[in-house]
């Protein structure tokens, strides 16, 4: 596994148990940094997950506004955990990473992979058609 995926699939797995537990903020480091040792072993540069793990925290609410705006028919709380923090994911690297490291497509085709790999049958197709939704509205402007 490419170390920029495993590193996204570490941020997921920790966004993951971080939501499920009621999104404490005092125990996002220690999640994290357990999650990089446990999932992550020989990870030579673990600075992609802590971004994406801090910039979801950062931006989680504006994140969630977004979700719900281009997904309205499935309020964010509704959405399973995994697909949620997914979009997080999708959306931050979509919004706030450097384009020239993550182009956009790029960062819509990973979370459809942690999608398919962690979530249901019907999950990549869903992220898919939240992350183009926004994507399209970001071409526009």
């Amino acid at each position: 596994m490419a170390s920029r995926h495993l590193s996204r699939s570490i941020a997921m797995q920790t966004l993951y148990e971080w939501d499920f537990y009621g999104k404490d903020k005092e125990s996002l480091k220690e999640i994290t940094e357990r999650n990089i040792e446990e999932f992550g072993p020989g990870l030579e540069n673990t600075e992609l997950v802590w971004e994406i793990v801090e910039g979801v925290n950062k931006n989680l609410v504006k994140l969630d506004k977004i979700i719900g705006k281009a997904a309205p028919e499935w309020p964010v709380e509704q959405i399973t955990i995994v697909d949620r923090n997914v979009l997080r994911i999708g959306l931050f690297e979509l919004l706030y990473s450097d384009p020239d490291k993550v182009p956009p497509k790029v960062a819509i085709n990973e979370a459809i992979e942690l999608a398919k790999t962690f979530s249901g049958e019907n999950s990549g197709k869903f992220i898919n058609g939240v992350l183009g939704t926004v994507y399209k509205q970001i071409e526009k402007k």
